[in-house]
């Protein structure tokens, strides 16, 4: 036995005898299933009248099926997406000769349309004889959302009338398919050719495609009529309005927005302090979620994944402790990102400890949070722990990604182990079946330049697939500095100079190894090639946060309101620190000048300043965490080891390049940097 539509029939399903005695009609049969979601025996029971027990046959009535049930059967079908089983009404509804009319018709073509089948949706629409609006607009729709615009556009241009609903069908799908300039065009068309009101659909559309090419003059012709349409009570359309100021690097106009608002739901509040912290404004973007903290919203997992990715880039760790103790008062998801966003806020603030705590207490860890704690160990000199982590990533069975490597490479590049990172470059392809990438090129050779073997990282640089990025050279001249290779790191200025012409920094690091070599005739050069260029130097930049106030410093600033005490207690430890045998290294002060002067311009170094602040702000023994902008000094380096151990403090450094730990006269780093 076959179904109608020639597929092999399954025996009938057995039914309770209450469907028989209470449905003495097929459509009353089929409609009570469908009542009692028994959906899939409805069907067999339309498709299998002449094999249903002949006592239900009796019962049944064998007769065309009414409009009704059809439509019953359709709507059920579009609920399950089910459809296999509507191509099975299609074909009853032809082999009873059932005029589909206008409106089965068009819920036959949403149904395929909405399931994906625009070929039998299209098959309908050819085949009707009259058709609405309603027709028309609902293949345009069911085209436009699959991305098949042309077809889309092809129907728009042939309908005979269009109505709000056409438009904004094609207008959306053009916005949704990353093709805004056309959308942008339709809809001034439509603003020529329709004197109706624009829907409140059409608008957002319309702002998201401006916000797309960035075209603050049209979001605001559309905020004009937005005004005189009466439309501004609707908080889509504001919330779209926000959005295309903050996109059109207009924030404050997108918060002038924000405050009119009058519901505000946490998509609203997450996307505004979004846009702050997307724009460098974090002071703002922080004030905004301690106001939503007040309103009683509940943040959802977006709303802390980006406080806690502001926090973490600019190392709050005050406050991302804060919006941590929240998330555990209201039990947040632990398999949610959000806990990602914590182990990578705790990571970046140099606090391994609690990264790893938050990470155990992951059911489920993914990839950014394995990668998130493993360049957190490696960044703060726990090469051990980063690796024993990575090899711990492997044997859960996730699969490391190129970032991944990264961390695992930096790990090793900041221990000295160079066997073992060179190991670890050449698995990338060879067992992990990866591509290397341009950071892996420039981690590899800033394991070998740091080890002093130059010869081994040329050659690696010779056998690149690609071109060397900047920071390779950048990685490559840093190991210069350290061993002094003069004639390499030229070369790998003058690549530098080509790349980023304007970067201070390479000048800098080039006369620092010009002057520890004594050259001081190539140290003028470069000052009076930064000169000629207008290139000035990147100002040391340190700060520290005591009691939720951050102080800041630069080198020699003496704007501090406590600057007197900060000198004192500088002057009286410098000569302890000189009894416990610290020798002030001179060697990278770049000016060729008498050697007690320079010992003095090393003595305020803005991490100094900030660490002598810190000392005389706090209670003995609490431990200070400073931050710079650039990498710390090797004179710095030393001194703060001393420092750690005459004052017994835990002093934190956070420099550009990693963190230093020094407690008891030593550092993390193992003075391997």
């Amino acid at each position: 036995m076959k179904f109608l539509n020639g597929k092999i029939s399954k025996p009938f399903p057995p039914l309770s005898n209450k469907y028989f005695f209470k449905s003495n009609t097929k459509d009353g049969l089929i409609t009570r299933l469908c009542k009692d979601r028994k959906f899939k025996e409805a069907i067999h029971i339309l498709c299998n009248q002449n094999r249903l027990p002949e006592a239900v046959q009796l019962l049944t009535h064998i007769a065309t099926p009414s409009s009704s049930l059809y439509s019953t059967l359709l709507h059920h079908c579009l609920q399950h997406r089910a459809l296999d089983q509507a191509k099975l009404v299609h074909s009853h509804t032809k082999l009873y000769g059932f005029d589909l009319g206008l409106f089965i018709s068009n819920r036959f073509i949403n149904l395929y349309a909405k399931c994906g089948s625009l070929v039998d949706a299209q098959k309908v629409f050819d085949e009707m004889p009259d058709r609405d609006l309603c027709s028309w607009n609902t293949m345009i729709s069911g085209y436009a959302k699959l991305g098949k615009l042309g077809d889309a556009r092809k129907l728009f241009d042939e309908m005979p009338h269009r109505d709000n609903f056409s438009w904004t069908a094609m207008i959306s799908g053009y916005v949704w398919h990353e093709r805004p300039d056309e959308a942008l065009e339709l809809y001034r068309v439509m603003r020529k050719e329709e004197s109706s009101k624009c829907s409140k659909f059409t608008v957002s559309s319309v702002l998201v495609a401006s916000a797309a090419v960035q075209s603050l003059r049209m979001g605001k012709e559309i905020h004009c009529y937005i005004m005189r349409t009466g439309l501004d009570s609707d908080e889509v359309v504001w919330s779209a309005l926000s959005d295309m100021y903050g996109k059109c690097g207009s924030i404050e106009e997108a918060r002038r927005v924000f405050d009119k608002m009058v519901n505000r739901d946490v998509v609203t509040w997450t996307a505004m302090m979004g846009r702050y912290f997307e724009d460098g404004k974090r002071e703002e973007g922080l004030a905004l979620f301690s106001e939503l903290m007040r309103t009683g919203i509940r943040p959802n997992e977006f709303t802390f994944a980006g406080v806690l990715n502001a926090c973490a880039d600019h190392a709050i760790e005050n406050l991302g402790k804060q919006v941590h103790g929240y998330m555990t008062r209201i039990e947040f998801d632990p398999f949610s990102f959000a806990a990602s966003a914590l182990v990578h806020m705790y990571s970046k603030c140099g606090n391994t400890a609690n990264a790893n705590k938050v990470f155990k207490g992951m059911p489920s860890p993914d990839l950014v949070s394995w990668t998130s704690l493993i360049v957190g160990y490696a960044q703060n000199g726990q090469a051990d722990e980063a690796l024993q982590l990575f090899e711990s990533l492997l044997k859960s069975g996730t699969r490391p990604d190129h970032v991944t490597f990264v961390g695992v490479l930096s790990a090793c590049t900041h221990a000295g182990l160079v066997d073992r990172g060179l190991e670890y470059f050449h698995s990338i392809k060879e067992k992990h079946g990866l591509k290397h990438t341009a950071d892996h090129y420039a981690c590899v050779v800033d394991l070998l330049a740091r080890a002093g073997q130059f010869d081994e990282a040329e050659n690696i640089i010779s056998e690149m697939p690609m071109k060397p990025s900047k920071f390779l050279w950048a990685s490559l001249i840093g190991g210069c500095r350290i061993h002094g290779n003069v004639k390499l790191a030229k070369r790998a200025a003058e690549a530098l100079f080509v790349i980023e012409p304007e970067n201070p920094a390479t000048y800098v690091t080039l006369a620092n190894i010009y002057a520890t070599a004594g050259m001081w005739s190539e140290v003028t050069n470069v000052r009076k090639k930064m000169d000629e260029s207008g290139i000035t130097k990147k100002p040391g930049l340190s700060w520290i946060e005591i009691k939720r106030e951050m102080h800041v410093f630069l080198v020699g600033d003496q704007s501090h309101p406590r600057y007197n005490e900060i000198d004192h207690f500088l002057s009286e430890l410098s000569k302890r620190m000189k009894e416990e045998g610290y020798v002030p290294d001179t060697k990278f002060v770049l000016h060729d000048v008498e050697e007690e002067q320079k010992e003095q311009n090393l003595s305020y170094h803005s991490e100094k300043l900030a660490i002598a602040f810190g000392i005389i702000s706090t209670q003995s023994g609490t431990p200070i965490k400073v931050f710079k902008n650039l990498r710390t000094c090797v004179d710095c380096h030393n001194a703060f080891k001393f420092i750690s151990k005459i004052s017994n403090r835990k002093i934190i450094v956070r420099d550009s390049n990693r963190f230093h730990c020094f407690e008891d006269g030593k550092c993390s780093c193992l003075d391997y940097w």
